[in-house]
């Protein structure tokens, strides 16, 4: 049984678009895309430095756009389910049937540009704990104001609040963890801090045309598979707020009986995680247009 994933905020890297366009008809569908959300989506996915592409309102429909891409290259194919990681979650819901490509591309837009003015309000960030334990992770979190913003699994756990709360966590990690690195994100995303962008995406769903999911669609919310478009729909609006359990995904994956995982661009980041939190699973990550026939291969074997 195979999986497809897309990865989320922070897996952009400068230039990572620019061998996709080379594929017949993608220059010519970003371009479409880059003018339906007014967003040179070539110019950020070519050309922009990593500061550029850090912008929230630009990475999300980035990423989005990159996925569809991606996923579409790989040709007509039938996974055993999808998941998201975060802003991931709305390029798996188009490829699961819920929204179309374009309607994505228009909500992530208006995701993007509403949790960056969220993020505006107060200086947040975010920072992934490696190592420890999440039973005394958590709970030190939280006494630090922290919220566990993506527990990911595969030991990690990412924080989120406001800088000064992220000083303190530097200051007094948790025991067992490692290390703490802080992201290349502009806000504390899954948090209370987010709380303005969900009224905004409230306002945004009531307008889409939304279908039920034509495959197992996974959420982050709690891991459970979704079977409605409504209810798909309801979880991407509360999730910028709420946090990302990717690793209650990862055991659904298990459930399921997973034994392949592939995931589309920029991949790399849940690949990582599935190698570890998911031992004898075939793993690959679409980087580039180059990783295609070995994504197609082990669809053929897996699907």
């Amino acid at each position: 049984m195979l999986v497809l994933v897309a990865p989320g905020q922070g897996a952009q890297t400068p230039g990572f678009l620019t061998p996709w366009l080379d594929l017949p008809g993608a220059a010519d569908r970003i371009a479409a895309w880059s003018d339906a959300i007014g967003l040179d989506l070539a110019h950020y996915g070519t050309q922009a430095d990593a500061d550029a592409i850090r912008d929230t309102a630009v990475a999300q429909p980035l990423l989005v756009a990159a996925g569809l891409l991606s996923a579409a290259a790989l040709g007509d194919i039938t996974p055993g389910a999808v998941a998201g990681h975060s802003v991931g979650e709305i390029t798996a819901a188009a490829y699961a049937g819920v929204l179309t490509d374009d309607a994505a591309l228009g909500f992530v837009r208006t995701r993007g540009l509403a949790m960056a003015e969220a993020a505006a309000v107060t200086r947040t960030g975010m920072a992934a704990l490696l190592g420890g334990d999440p039973e005394v992770t958590v709970p030190h979190l939280e006494k630090l104001g922290l919220t566990p913003a993506n527990v990911n699994g595969a030991g990690q756990i990412v924080a989120a609040g406001t800088l000064e709360q992220l000083d303190a966590l530097q200051a007094d990690k948790p025991e067992g963890v490692r290390k703490v690195i802080a992201l290349k994100v502009a806000g504390a995303f899954h948090t209370e801090h987010m709380a303005p962008a969900v009224a905004k995406l409230e306002q945004a769903a009531a307008g889409l045309t939304v279908a039920d999911p034509t495959l197992p669609y996974v959420s982050n919310r709690d891991g459970a598979t979704v079977g409605t478009g409504a209810d798909v729909i309801s979880r991407l609006v509360g999730q910028v707020a709420n946090p990302v359990r990717w690793d209650l995904c990862m055991e659904t994956f298990k459930e399921l009986g997973v034994t392949a995982l592939v995931e589309v661009c920029p991949g790399g980041t849940l690949t990582g995680l599935a190698k570890r939190a998911l031992p004898g699973v075939k793993t690959l990550a679409v980087k580039t247009p180059d990783d295609l026939d070995a994504a197609r291969a082990l669809v053929a074997e897996h699907s």
